[in-house]
């Protein structure tokens, strides 16, 4: 059985080998919308809303630790590259609140994670309003939330797909087609995804105005050396922050720290793969 639905600004499909009771997917739709109600900068009622307009303590829900964890290994790993402290650039970048798609000419630099906030474990504490944004790993991390209630719920053979954010479970392999960045009709190989999880990020997605999403922290500016990355791991979290990752970092750094297989794909048309990589390159 399939169930479909819009979530935070994107469409979600999930399978399982047996139907998904009215009861669950009322709880997927309120996870959902819990989910977004503390993360979403695109929303004035999100916890994530009111750090942006005022310094303060913001106690975040029991799940928040694991994702702010993530994002703090991902920062030193990529010397302060990766950082969920890049919402206002992005919003003087166009990609604000209301998708002006106007890039500013002096966009706004993106603050260091020890000088803006602290973090304790239960809450964020701020010394000026920031704007965070969770994009590089915070639709993989609702993947896995889904998942687990699913399985919660019994469901042992299923997957998940959050526009390309996958998760997966069950005896037969999946087999994903790695989109080609510069002709969406053409794919530069296959992964075959066996309980696991695969994420993707290229910079032809959410691009505008000569711009992107995927912003080196250091900068303030779109990344330009590598255009697509392909990660597979245990979790979708972490699936997405190294897809995000591979962006800055070679990922022999990464891999002191996670385990993962990769693929990448440069500005030139090279591209690079893992050893391991369960699947084909075709380029």
């Amino acid at each position: 059985m399939s169930l479909s639905f819009e979530a935070i600004g994107t469409a979600w499909v999930i399978d399982s080998a047996v139907p998904i009771s009215s009861e669950l997917a009322s709880l997927i739709e309120q996870r959902v919308e819990s989910f977004d109600r503390t993360w979403s900068r695109f929303r004035d009622d999100s916890l994530v809303a009111r750090i942006a307009r005022e310094p303060g303590t913001f106690r975040f829900p029991d799940e928040a630790p694991a994702l702010f964890d993530l994002y703090r290994r991902l920062y030193e790993a990529t010397d302060a590259a990766l950082s969920p402290l890049v919402g206002r650039t992005l919003e003087t970048l166009g990609y604000d609140r209301s998708y002006s798609l106007t890039p500013a000419a002096n966009p706004a630099p993106v603050p260091s994670w020890d000088d803006a906030v602290s973090w304790d474990g239960e809450s964020l504490m701020t010394v000026r309003p920031v704007v965070l944004d969770v994009g590089a790993a915070g639709k993989g991390y609702l993947v896995d939330l889904l998942a687990e209630l699913l399985e919660k719920h019994g469901h042992a053979e299923y997957t998940v797909d959050g526009s390309g954010d996958l998760r997966h479970r069950g005896p037969a392999p999946l087999r994903v087609a790695l989109e080609h960045p510069g002709d969406t009709s053409k794919a530069i190989g296959i992964v075959e995804l066996s309980d696991g999880s695969m994420c993707s990020s290229a910079t032809n997605r959410r691009a505008w105005a000569g711009v992107h999403h995927v912003i080196d922290a250091t900068t303030g500016l779109p990344t330009r050396n590598v255009i697509a990355t392909w990660v597979v791991a245990s979790s979708t979290v972490v699936a997405d922050g190294l897809s995000t990752a591979l962006f800055f970092v070679e990922p022999a750094r990464l891999a002191a720290q996670f385990d993962f297989e990769y693929v990448r794909m440069f500005a030139d048309g090279r591209v690079e793969f893992s050893r391991k990589l369960s699947g084909e390159v075709f380029t």
